[in-house]
C-alpha cells in the first residue's frame, strides 16, 4: 500500500504535468509549487541501474540556523532505485568549518546532518574516516546506516552503547550538524579555521600549481633560508592506532618573541593528529606573566604560545591548566580554548571509570562547561593569564611595536622552589673554561 504522503505527492505531481502539458510545456521540465510557494523542478535522467528513464527533482530550501540549499532527489519506477543529494546554493564561506557532537543516547542519533562535496567525516572510537563524497542531508542514525550498508557487514553492536564522537572538517564551511535547542548544547561543538593553499586548490579557489614551478619556487626558498628552512622528519609509532607515522619538526621565528621548534604529528591510518612547541632559545633569567582583557570575538583570533611549562587561568570561571596541561601548544585564543573545552567535554560525558560519576558533580561540571562555551564564544568579556617560569610563553600583540592596551606584560625573578621544579637549581653552567682543573689533575700534581 503506498504511504498517504506519497499518494499526495503523486497526485500533485499527475496534476502539474497534465497542467504543464496543456500548456505546451515540454515534459521534461516540470515546476511545481509546493506548500512553503518554493518552484520544484523535474528532469527526466537516466537511471544508473537499470539504463530506464528516471525523474530528478531539484528544490531550493533553506535550514534554519544554516543557509539555503538545493536539495536533490532521483527515482526511478522501473526498479524503484532511489537516491537524494544536497548542495549549497551559496558562496564558499570565507572559513573552514569543523563541527563535533557527542553521540549519548538515542535521541541524539535523529541530528540532522548536512555534508557538503568537500566534507570529510570522522569517527575515532570506530577508526572510520570517510573522504569528500557527494552532498547528504540526513541523520545521525542514516549516516551510520550508510556506513553499515556500505561495508556489507551486519551491526552487530548498538551504536549507542558507548559514547561515539563525530566530526565534520569541511573547508568550503558548507556542512552542518544541528544543535539541540541553542548554540550551548554542551554535546555539540563549531570552530572555524582559516583554510590552507592546498584546500584552496581543492575547492578551486587557488589556481593548481604545475610540479615545475613548484619545484623552482621550494628550491628558491630554501637556497637563502638555510638550515632554518630544512623540515626534519622523525618515524614514530601511532599512540592511538600502533601503526608507523612520521613526526615533523620545523624551527619558527615569532616577530617580537624569539625562535621555536614546531613538532607536527599526523597518521594516515587513523587520523590522529597532534602537534607540540618547544622554546629553541636560552633560558630567560626572569619569568613572564601575561595578562590579557578579552573584550569580543576580534581578541580570539589572536596568535598565542603557550609553552609546556606556563600555567593558563581564567578567574571568571574559576578555570585554573596548570604547568603541563596540554603540553606546548601555538594556535589562536579561540583554538587553545577550543581544546581546552574538547578536553574537559570528553572528562564529563566519558562514562568509564577517568569520567564524573557522582550526580551532583556532573551537574556543577556541566554547569561550568556552559560557563566555559560562553568564554570560548566570547558572549561575556573575561581575563586570560599566562603564568611561564621560562618567559617561553606569548600572546599576540595587535597593537605592535605600541604597547597593548587590552594586555600587560610583566616579568619576575623566579622563586628557589620554581628553580628547583625545573631543574635549574642543579645545573651547571660555569667552570667549563680550559684553565680550569679537575680533581684528578689536583691529585697528580701533589703526587
Amino acid at each position: 500500500m503506498v504511504p498517504r504522503e506519497r499518494r499526495e505527492f503523486l497526485n500533485q505531481g499527475s496534476l502539474s504535468r497534465q497542467h504543464l502539458k496543456n500548456r505546451n510545456i515540454p515534459r521534461n521540465v516540470i515546476y511545481e509549487e509546493n506548500v512553503s510557494g518554493r518552484p520544484m523542478e523535474e528532469i527526466e535522467s537516466l537511471c544508473m541501474q537499470c539504463g530506464e528513464q528516471g525523474v530528478t527533482r531539484m528544490m531550493l530550501t533553506s535550514i534554519p540556523f544554516f543557509r539555503e540549499v538545493i536539495v536533490m532527489s532521483f527515482r526511478c519506477e522501473h526498479c524503484g532505485h532511489s537516491n537524494n543529494e544536497i548542495q549549497s546554493a551559496g558562496k564558499i564561506r570565507p572559513e573552514g568549518a569543523m563541527y563535533t557532537v557527542k553521540i549519548l543516547n538515542r535521541s541524539d542519533l535523529d541530528r540532522q546532518l548536512i555534508r557538503s562535496e568537500s566534507c570529510t567525516i570522522n569517527i575515532p572510537e570506530f577508526q572510520v574516516v570517510l573522504p569528500p563524497s557527494s552532498g547528504q542531508l540526513t541523520t545521525v542514525e542514516g549516516l551510520l546506516r550508510d556506513i553499515v550498508a556500505d561495508l556489507n557487514r551486519p551491526l552487530k553492536e548498538d551504536p549507542v552503547a558507548r559514547a561515539i564522537t563525530i566530526t565534520l572538517d569541511d573547508p568550503s564551511g558548507n556542512s552542518f550538524l544541528e544543535f539541540v535547542d541553542s548554540m550551548s548544547d554542551l554535546k555539540w561543538n563549531v570552530r572555524t579555521y582559516e583554510r590552507s593553499l592546498e584546500q584552496n586548490r581543492q575547492l578551486g579557489l587557488a589556481p593548481p600549481a604545475e610540479d615545475k614551478e613548484e619545484n623552482a619556487v621550494d628550491k628558491t626558498e630554501q637556497q637563502p633560508g638555510g638550515p632554518d628552512e630544512e623540515v626534519f622528519e622523525f618515524p614514530g609509532i601511532c599512540s592511538r592506532c600502533s601503526r608507523p607515522l612520521v613526526t615533523r619538526m620545523k624551527k619558527v621565528s615569532i616577530p617580537y618573541f624569539k625562535d621555536t621548534l614546531i613538532m607536527s604529528t599526523n597518521c594516515d591510518d587513523c587520523g590522529y593528529r597532534d602537534n607540540e612547541i618547544k622554546s629553541g632559545a636560552a633560558i630567560s633569567e626572569l619569568g613572564k606573566k601575561i595578562t590579557l582583557k578579552v573584550e569580543d570575538r576580534d581578541d580570539l583570533s589572536r596568535d598565542i604560545l603557550k609553552s609546556d611549562t606556563s600555567g593558563l587561568s581564567i578567574p571568571e570561571i574559576d578555570l585554573v591548566l596548570h604547568p603541563g596541561t596540554l603540553g606546548g601548544r601555538f594556535t589562536t585564543l579561540e583554538g587553545i580554548l577550543d581544546q581546552v573545552y574538547e578536553e574537559l567535554t570528553e572528562k564529563v560525558f566519558n562514562t568509564g571509570d577517568s569520567g564524573v560519576a557522582d550526580v551532583d558533580d556532573r551537574a556543577a561540571f556541566q554547569e561550568f562547561l556552559r560557563k566555559l562555551k560562553q568564554v570560548k564564544n566570547a558572549e561575556i568579556p573575561f581575563t586570560l593569564i599566562l603564568d611561564d617560569p621560562l618567559a617561553n610563553s606569548y600572546v599576540q600583540n595587535l597593537y605592535a611595536p605600541d604597547p597593548d592596551p587590552n594586555m600587560e606584560v610583566v616579568a619576575y625573578e623566579r622563586t628557589w622552589q620554581q628553580n628547583e621544579d625545573l631543574g635549574l637549581n642543579d645545573m651547571n653552567v660555569e667552570s667549563y673554561s680550559g684553565n680550569d682543573t679537575t680533581d684528578g689533575d689536583v691529585k697528580t700534581q701533589s703526587s
